[in-house]
């Protein structure tokens, strides 16, 4: 793994992290959410995750542990990291109040509803930040590879958290008043995913050998199965645009299917 992997990889997770500030430009500037857009992208971005968690990254972190520990120990290693990525980003939902959860999508509309606002900015941004951790960890680790796999990973994660940032900074602007304290702060929350990245850094690297890559490549799986699952899709259903979601869905695996297919 050359430094020059691993700088790429910083980037790109930082990009995906950042993306949040769009989603703040999108809620501070706009009149109305363009429900259809966000809607059909939700869903691109959950085909994408889907499709290269179950078709590419599962399958070679199977290849990994497999050489390592044998077919039996190999694939039920696969399964305890596959189920203990979803786990943790579960977790990390089950102990965030609903109320304070930043993947409670918002629309711009809701900018007009000040009563709904009963918390502060700061902690708003310390809920995103906690949520966007894990998925900084994921985007870096999953970066590492092949960029076939890093750069669509990207992608998704920055589409899932543009509407991300409408949240943050529809909350965080009630509260301050200010506009563009509401942009920096959802703006700031998206650098917990570069930290996230940072620590996967200094504690993962030194232990990284294939047992170890098979492992995490399951465990992100999960994460971005429980992403898609949990938050994407259901996300999009708030809009009303079922087919449209499921459309990007479909959409996202096939973009994702034929990027990995030139690359073979």
């Amino acid at each position: 793994m050359t430094e020059q992997n691993i700088l790429l990889a910083f980037i790109l997770t930082a990009i995906a992290g950042l993306s949040t500030g769009i989603g703040s430009l999108i809620a501070l500037l706009a009149k109305h959410t363009n429900t259809k857009f966000l809607c059909a992208s939700l869903g691109f971005s959950a085909g994408i995750m889907l499709y290269v968690s179950f078709m590419e990254m599962i399958p070679q972190g199977k290849e990994e542990l497999i050489s390592v520990f044998g077919d039996k120990m190999g694939t039920l290693y696969l399964i305890l990291a596959f189920f203990g990525g979803i786990a943790f980003i579960n977790l990390i939902d089950f102990l965030i109040p609903e109320s304070l959860n930043p993947h409670e999508i918002q629309g711009v509309e809701d900018m007009d509803k000040k009563s709904a606002l009963k918390r502060t900015g700061l902690v708003v941004a310390m809920s995103i930040a906690i949520h966007n951790f894990p998925e900084g960890i994921a985007t870096f680790t999953s970066a590492l590879g092949s960029l076939d796999v890093a750069i669509p990973i990207t992608i998704a994660i920055a589409i899932h958290n543009i509407p991300e940032g409408i949240a943050v900074a529809v909350p965080i602007y009630h509260a301050t008043g200010s506009r563009k304290k509401a942009f920096w702060y959802s703006f700031a929350s998206g650098l917990a995913e570069p930290f996230g990245a940072l620590i996967a850094y200094l504690f993962l690297m030194q232990f990284w050998t294939p047992a170890m890559n098979g492992i995490v490549l399951a465990a992100v799986s999960g994460i971005m199965v429980f992403i898609s699952l949990d938050e994407l899709l259901p996300s999009a259903e708030k809009y009303g645009e079922h087919h449209l979601s499921i459309s990007g869905l479909v959409a996202g695996m096939l973009v994702m299917a034929f990027s990995l297919y030139l690359f073979v």
